[in-house]
């Protein structure tokens, strides 16, 4: 049988759980164990394809095209756990499957409730990533304890231990400890009452990861433990990362969190590593904290000042800081209100994906500059297709080029809607998601980056690149780096005569994790290394 780690919430939002739950994946794999990890969240959504980026930061796509929230991420980054569509649940998805189930009349004669139908699918829901080659699953509860959305992700989990049994079964409480700085001290009340919260539910927590900006000191530990009814060594300390979020594991493993773990499910040296490996791990770590140098990267978008929005961005751009042994100075710049100007400085510019019309011109404006003055570019989705509209606006000459996402009247249309999406009228997971190959082309830029011919890459889109275009931008210097396949779809442009300008209509930060670094990436950052290099001071 898989043993289950549930990892809860409380006292606010937003403290961590995915890092915690992500970090706990990693020590527990790097001991020799099978981890799989999941996500309950309990907004009725049934993902979050549709939200607005201020609600839940960026969308993370999987290889089998599920969208995710961006904690999923974080697993990625830190695990070799595969992910799928079991991995992520929603109240939308729970709910739905239920009333489907109702409406081909499973549930004949029955009034269909919460407890136990709804319930019963949550249950479902985390069995579905059990099986005999998995130790453990790790399931994250989104939200916080009290919430009333969270109600019924509460009572599955605990009935879910009620039965597969106690000893199969391990509950995680994440709280905070608010310091105050008048009086000095970190406050345990609030984590008292949290905990209190959970064992109304029926839950009592095995260990506590107590999130705080200052050491606890061993009165407060104590304190905690004989308040909460949790034995002194399974008050875990989680203090705020200090140079970046991958030290949490280290930081953790030091606290003993996959020590209690695996004295709680009574794994022995048989089937276990005494002690996890770190040799990678650390290597990383060290070029993260000494870098040899740094960079400037202009990150400009819609949302440029909520870093969450572009959250796998901004890692994979820190992921290639490590292997290139540079610091990786990100500016974020809004794309509604670019000026040129705003470059002063800049070694590099990346425009991420996104959808509307808002921030289209002052992103092609940065495109231009980045064209012009030799300045390393790379654009991701939207970002690919804003350059070959620039391009055709400011090379061929056609000043109305546009997508018709933006402008169904342009009488050249270079990124038009798939001819796969021309009936498609839901807007929740319709677009082309998911993993597809793709085919690079001998000589490119590109394969030079990945060094193989086909690649696998996960895709967000509606809009594609116009093949009716294609060898009127090949004529003057807009060079195609990669396709589908089939030929079909254009999946990569470049210029040749630019020192390193390239254009994906996928997302590869998806695929980028610290001490594996995507090689786009990799070759972007070392390009704006390039030129910094070689650039005068005052520039």
């Amino acid at each position: 049988m898989s043993k289950h780690i549930f990892i809860t919430g409380g006292v606010v939002s937003s403290l961590g759980k995915g890092l915690t739950t992500a970090s706990l994946g990693m020590l527990l794999e790097r001991r020799g164990l099978s981890v799989r990890l999941q996500k309950l969240d309990p907004y009725l959504n049934i993902d979050p394809g549709t939200m607005s980026p201020y609600q839940h930061g960026e969308v993370y796509v999987l290889d089998d095209g599920t969208e995710t929230d961006l904690d999923l991420g974080h697993y990625e980054r830190f695990t070799d756990a595969p992910l799928s569509r079991n991995c992520s649940w929603t109240s939308g998805r729970i709910y739905r499957n239920v009333l489907r189930r109702e409406r081909r009349g499973k549930y004949l004669g029955k009034t269909v409730q919460i407890v136990h139908h709804i319930t019963d699918e949550i249950k479902r829901a985390i069995r579905s990533l059990s099986g005999p080659e998995v130790d453990i699953v790790l399931t994250e509860v989104g939200g916080t304890v009290g919430d009333i959305e969270g109600l019924p992700f509460f009572e599955a989990i605990r009935q879910f231990a009620l039965e597969v049994g106690r000893s199969n079964c391990l509950f995680i409480h994440l709280t905070l400890l608010p310091y105050l700085k008048t009086s000095f001290e970190l406050k345990t009340k609030p984590t008292q009452h949290s905990v209190a919260q959970l064992r109304q539910i029926g839950i009592s927590p095995d260990i506590l990861v107590c999130r705080t900006e200052q050491s606890m000191s061993e009165s407060e530990k104590e304190k905690i433990s004989l308040f909460c009814n949790v034995p002194r060594q399974n008050v875990i300390e989680e203090k705020d990362a200090g140079t970046s979020v991958y030290e949490i594991p280290l930081y953790l493993y030091e606290q003993g969190l996959d020590r209690r773990v695996v004295e709680h499910f009574k794994f022995t040296e048989k089937n276990i590593r005494v002690e996890p490996d770190f040799a990678d791990w650390m290597g990383t770590l060290n070029s993260l904290r000494n870098p040899e140098k740094e960079v400037g990267i202009a990150l400009i978008g819609k949302y440029a000042k909520h870093k969450d929005a572009y959250k796998s961005v901004y890692e994979a751009l820190s992921h290639a800081g490590i292997v290139n042994r540079a610091a990786v100075r990100v500016l974020g710049i809004s794309s509604d209100s670019f000026q040129p100007g705003q470059l002063e400085g800049i070694d590099g510019i990346i425009i991420p994906g996104g959808f509307g019309e808002r921030g289209i011109e002052g992103k092609i404006a940065a495109i231009t500059a980045a064209r012009l003055k030799k300045i390393p570019f790379l654009g991701i989705c939207l970002g690919m297709q804003c350059a070959v509209v620039e391009f055709a606006r400011n090379v061929l000459g056609w000043r109305d080029a546009n997508s018709t996402e933006f402008d169904l009247k342009t009488t050249h249309p270079v990124i038009s809607l798939l001819k796969t999406q021309e009936n498609v009228s839901d807007k929740g997971g319709t677009m082309r998601l998911g993993a597809f190959p793709t085919r690079l082309l001998p000589g490119s830029c590109i394969s030079a980056c990945y060094k193989t011919e086909t690649i696998s890459e996960r895709h967000r889109h509606r809009y594609e690149f116009n093949n009716a275009f294609r060898e009127s931008l090949a004529a003057v210097g807009l060079r195609i780096g990669g396709i589908s396949p089939d030929g079909a779809l254009v999946e990569a442009i470049e210029i040749p005569d630019h020192p390193w300008f390239v254009g994906v209509q996928y997302h590869p930060e998806f695929l980028s994790q610290p001490n594996r670094p995507h090689p786009l990436f990799r070759d972007f950052i070392a390009a704006a290394i390039a030129r910094k290099a070689c650039t005068v001071p005052d520039r």
